[in-house]
């Protein structure tokens, strides 16, 4: 078996959704097939897909929505110069009117702060979001290291905030449409997530260089303390060296 093939299908431990992507993985694999008979590939193709464990979670996801990927990026998982990841982004804005935008291209990185720079992923990053996270919290006072030390916690403690929507993009086409209630990471009595945790049915993939956009709207700013800040997490499955 060609050994790309041998790399890609223990990479994502997903024959069938492979398969269906032969040029782009360079045609090692099918090439092989293409000298058995009906039987013979059937036999292998069932013994290779027994032969790997399913994945989970976001990376199963991810596998999924291979075939969205750019040309490149799929080029690059084959030859094994980029992997896969779990990772989040995240992005921290102080709540200073009924809009908050959490990416805006002004952004810098900035450890224990926003994490991304531009409101953008980095060349050669798709990031598949899978779940979402919203906290807020409240600092000391406007100094950097205060607002990197704020203890974030759930939005139900800031009844303008849990009451608001929000929406998310990528390069203007809609991920959540706008009117989401924010009220799905009210998660103060489900045991099972972690506080201000909501896991998407239908992830979507944000590509590199592509402009992020995830704006909370507020009803009005009643009880919203004046340093408070939101946080949110992208959480999902990305590609990386």
């Amino acid at each position: 078996m060609n050994e790309n093939w041998e790399h890609v299908l223990s990479e994502y431990n997903n024959a069938g959704e492979l398969l269906g992507i032969d040029a782009g993985l360079g045609g090692g694999f099918l090439n092989y097939l293409s000298g058995l008979n009906a039987v013979q590939k059937a036999q292998v193709v069932a013994r290779v897909a027994k032969s790997l464990p399913p994945s989970i979670g976001s990376r199963a996801e991810f596998e999924k929505h291979f075939k969205e990927l750019p040309e490149g990026i799929k080029d690059d998982l084959v030859k094994g110069s980029i992997r896969l990841a779990d990772f989040n982004i995240r992005g921290v804005k102080r709540v200073t009117s009924k809009t908050v935008k959490l990416f805006e291209t002004s952004d810098a990185k900035v450890s224990g702060g926003t994490s991304i720079a531009q409101g953008k992923l980095p060349k050669g990053m798709v990031l598949l979001v899978s779940s979402i996270t919203m906290l807020v919290g409240t600092s000391a006072d406007l100094t950097e290291d205060k607002i990197k030390a704020i203890d974030f916690g759930s939005i139900k403690a800031v009844p303008a905030i849990a009451n608001g929507e929000f929406y998310l993009k990528a390069n203007k086409k809609q991920i959540i449409p706008e009117g989401k209630s924010n009220r799905v990471f009210v998660t103060d009595n489900n045991q099972l997530v972690n506080l201000g945790f909501w896991k998407l049915h239908n992830p979507r993939m944000i590509r590199d260089e592509e402009l992020i956009e995830f704006v909370v709207e507020l009803g009005t700013l009643d009880g919203v303390a004046a340093n408070a800040h939101i946080m949110v997490e992208l959480n999902g499955t990305i590609t990386t060296p």
